[in-house]
């Protein structure tokens, strides 16, 4: 693995666990030259192809980097670790291939988006929504808002680990 710090393709798995109940290996690695330190993530090379249907009907292949990509600009400047958008990602993929489809419409991914930042951070949740929706005035957009502000659910403390 290339270090992401100094590009030398010698390094040393310091730990390595399960995530995902076993869908993934994260490990942390120590680069041998500089000694900076990085993770790295393990997955199994889904098989089948998924293909996202996109508003305009085009068909492109489906691209986790553009669901993180999505996510990172949402969360900027909010209180929301790199950990947690990977989990989010690693939870959407994870249910995307349970569906064992071949297709699936990208409305399904932003509504998959959607309700994880609901509880992740609200305002992070209006931004993405506020792209996702079309959201074209203020007046939409404080319609959106009063509606969240009635049926949000309260946000997961950053300090509460995961019960299962």
């Amino acid at each position: 693995m290339r270090c992401p710090f100094c590009g030398v393709n010698d390094d040393k798995v310091i730990d390595s666990r399960e995530v995902d109940a076993g869908g993934s290996i994260r490990r942390r690695r120590q680069c041998k030259k500089c000694g900076k330190r990085f993770t790295t993530y393990e997955h199994v090379e889904q098989t089948t192809r998924l293909m996202v249907i996109k508003r305009s009907g085009d068909r492109v292949p489906y691209d986790r980097e553009k669901v993180l990509d999505g996510l990172q600009k949402a969360c900027y400047k909010r209180p929301v670790s790199a950990e947690q958008l990977a989990a989010v990602v690693d939870a959407i993929d994870e249910d995307l291939f349970r569906l064992g489809v071949k297709e699936v419409e990208s409305v399904d991914i932003g509504k998959r988006c959607i309700e994880r930042l609901k509880r992740l951070d609200h305002v992070a949740f209006l931004r993405f929504a506020s792209v996702y929706m079309r959201i074209e005035n203020v007046d939409d957009l404080l319609e959106e808002m009063q509606d969240f502000r009635e049926n949000a659910p309260p946000p997961v403390p950053p300090d509460q680990g995961n019960l299962f």
